[in-house]
């Protein structure tokens, strides 16, 4: 008889826990007195009142300044150090930025802070706040703050020790798990009713166990006590129907099933708590599965047995290549065949303009004429662009171009430690409005559809809400590919997104200045340990058989970094405190709404994504005071569901609009009332860009010389060869 979960007896799955509010956390800074500074080599800039008033808002978790703005035309020392922060191109071939774009960024690094009104306290965002009753210095904490203690010394100490820890426990907090596991274990341990119902569970299970083994031992058949969950695939092989093997992998999910049942459901155990403590019981269930075992796996042990220890000789070499890899920061094997500019991103264009962060590639038109609204994409800054070019025949910018789109392309620098105090307003200033101003001036009088993916989604939103709230209506449209607004539910990332988390992941990037590629990877290859990590490891190693390179693997590798202070502020100000959604998040000093957007939006979320989950996404619908909405869920994942070309097999979408003053549902009722398409919905899409664009003109040239915007280079330009 078959176990299926109820109420009493519930399968693992994979739920949605929403992250607890923290609450901003003061405490009282002693009264002591003030040390004299240490002495440093000053370089002595000039700056004008007026250049200091129009500073850029500090957003960094850096000291608060509190001292007013200097008189005219003063002297600043600035420690030789901080001259460097600039976003410079780490590519030789890349020309320099004009003198007026590094200033922007030398003010950032500067960060001065505007001085604000008597009694109140400049805080790190430059947010006055009233100062704490406690606090004889006036000096308030907010939960983002990371005060320096007597001396940077001591500072660092605290900063190593905890990167120390977090080497050790592989990237998690060792606090945050302690006090996940103490939070459970306590709270179980005064649940005697749960208990008596754990037991009871293990007995039955164990009894159901001995009855299927006698059985399967007996008649060689049996009926199995308990399925694999859908999409697990690890005991697919006939060698798992036969005995003893059946007896294993029956026992390792009733076991895994067990688990479940002791890691959910106690009474008063915090929904962090307890998406922690479950999540760390399947990483260690899907560590020690049977079929990780080449002793216990009979496709193992047959592969062996039939090639004579061949396959385990092909595992060894490809083990020994991945390390070699790994230690030598080399790609995975087999992407040597995919290289950019040459069977990638070849979609003809010229870079158009360049930044100290950006390069704005415009495609080359490939029809006489082309719709009179261009459209501007950007991607996440933790992704290379080419994942919307990657090979032409699933390329969407190609799929745009051929249709009689002029498409515009934002590809983010690779940056380095000198770009550790980029925060999220450069991105904003120096990336997206950049180029929607450059864009206006080479295609005047013409609105933009403005396209973003992932946090390049995030980023487009609070800009397009800036300039909403601005008065400014340059865009035309607004489509979101898998971005959540709504950080309260972030499915199983949410394990890496409590305080202790991100504290710990801030002193990591503190130490380098930048989170690398092989961290975000990591994370993410955790979620789905059991497909991407073990059942890789038995295919490869021990079966010998190599995975072959596709160009979605191959961009994968391809991963940039992120700077310390812009991924601050998008785990602080978004993940954690979810400035956005509860209207908060300060932009020029003032807050952003996303009701303030009018445009239409096409939003596209994935059925299987497991870093924006379409629920989430879906709650756009509750934000959103645009004239019309359009919420698309396609099969497949986070970026399968997006790389969706027409023709692929096996592809579906279902597909809505929620015009202005129409009731929306909610997310249950829309996905069994939603009608279902097959195929790819991007020909949905490309009709929906030409119902909100004004008409065909002739093919535009490329760039502007007469406006300064010049081909550059031909695409896909410098900042994506970076490595």
């Amino acid at each position: 008889m078959i176990d299926k979960p109820n109420d009493s007896e519930v399968s693992p799955t994979i739920t949605e826990v929403p992250p607890e509010e923290q609450p901003a956390a003061t405490a009282a800074t002693p009264h002591r007195k003030a040390r004299a500074p240490r002495k440093k080599k000053p370089v002595t800039i000039s700056v004008s009142e007026q250049e200091l008033q129009t500073t850029l808002p500090s957003d960094a978790n850096l000291p608060p300044v509190v001292q007013p703005l200097p008189p005219p035309e003063v002297a600043i020392s600035v420690p030789l150090c901080d001259i460097d922060r600039i976003a410079t191109p780490a590519t030789p071939a890349v020309a320099l930025p004009s003198e007026p774009e590094n200033a922007v960024v030398l003010q950032r690094a500067v960060a001065t802070t505007p001085t604000v009104e008597s009694g109140k306290v400049a805080t790190v965002d430059s947010r006055p706040v009233e100062p704490a009753a406690d606090c004889p210095d006036g000096f308030s904490r907010r939960l983002s703050d990371r005060n320096e203690l007597d001396s940077d010394a001591l500072e660092q100490i605290d900063r190593l020790t905890n990167i120390a820890l977090g080497q050790l426990s592989g990237g998690l907090s060792p606090a945050s798990l302690a006090m996940a596991y103490l939070d459970w274990s306590v709270h179980l341990a005064s649940s005697p009713g749960k208990q008596m119902q754990l037991a009871a569970k293990a007995t039955r299970k164990a009894l159901r166990l001995g009855s299927y083994a006698v059985s399967a031992a007996l008649t060689g058949r049996a009926e199995a006590t308990i399925k694999p969950l859908p999409g697990d695939h690890r005991f697919d092989h006939p060698g798992w129907q036969r005995f003893p093997h059946n007896v294993i992998y029956q026992g390792f999910l009733l076991n895994q099933q067990w688990w479940h049942n002791a890691t959910t459901g106690i009474r008063g155990v915090g929904k962090h708590s307890e998406a922690a403590v479950s999540f760390m019981a399947r990483q260690i269930l899907d560590m020690l599965a049977p079929c990780n075992m080449p002793l216990l796996n009979p496709e193992i042990i047959e592969t062996t047995v039939k090639e004579g220890g061949s396959n385990l000789l092909r595992g060894a070499k490809n083990w020994y290549d991945d390390q070699r890899r790994t230690l030598r920061n080399e790609k995975p094997a087999g992407s040597e065949a995919f290289k950019v500019g040459e069977n990638l991103a070849i979609t003809p264009g010229k870079v158009v303009f360049r930044n100290p962060l950006i390069e704005l590639i415009q495609y080359t038109p490939s029809t006489a004429t082309v719709q009179r609204e261009p459209i501007l994409m950007q991607s996440a800054w933790m992704m290379k662009y080419y994942i919307l070019d990657l090979s032409p025949h699933n390329s969407l910018v190609k799929y745009l171009v051929d249709r009689g789109h002029t498409v515009f392309m934002i590809s983010w620098l690779n940056p380095g430690p000198e770009c550790r105090n980029l925060g999220m307003e450069d991105y904003r200033r120096l990336g997206t409005l950049a180029a929607i101003d450059v864009i206006s001036a080479i295609l005047p009088e013409c609105k933009i559809h403005a396209v973003g993916y992932c946090l390049g989604g995030i980023l487009l939103t609070i800009t397009a809400a800036a300039m909403a709230r601005d008065g400014d209506e340059r865009l035309a449209s607004i489509t979101l590919f898998t971005t959540m607004t709504d950080f309260t539910e972030v499915g199983e990332i949410n394990v890496f997104m409590d305080a202790s988390e991100v504290t710990l992941l801030e002193d990591m990037m503190w130490e380098k200045g930048y989170l690398g590629h092989q961290q975000v990877s990591g994370g993410f290859h955790l979620l789905k340990s059991a497909d991407l990590i073990w059942s890789k490891m038995v295919r490869e190693y021990y079966l010998g058989h190599r995975e072959p390179m596709f160009d979605l693997m191959a961009w994968n590798a391809d991963g940039t970094r992120m700077p310390f202070r812009q991924h601050s502020e998008v785990l602080r100000r978004l993940y954690v405190d979810n400035e956005l959604f509860q209207g908060k998040y300060l932009v020029g000093g003032r807050a952003i709404a996303i009701s303030d957007i009018h445009a239409p939006i096409f939003a596209v979320a994935a059925v299987a994504d497991h870093v924006a989950p379409w629920r989430s996404v879906y709650k756009l619908h509750l934000q959103s005071d645009a004239t019309e909405l359009t919420f698309v869920l396609t099969s497949g994942g986070h970026n399968v569901g997006i790389v969706n070309e027409p023709g692929h097999p096996h592809r579906s979408y279902q597909m809505t609009v929620c015009r202005k003053e129409e009731r929306c549902l909610d997310a249950e009722t829309w996905k069994t009332q939603a009608p279902t398409y097959q195929g790819s919905w991007w020909p949905a899409w490309q009709e929906w860009l030409l119902s909100h664009s004004s008409g065909a003109v002739a093919a535009p040239a490329m760039g502007a010389p007469d406006k300064g915007y010049a081909p550059l280079a031909d695409a896909p330009g410098s900042y994506v060869l970076q490595q």
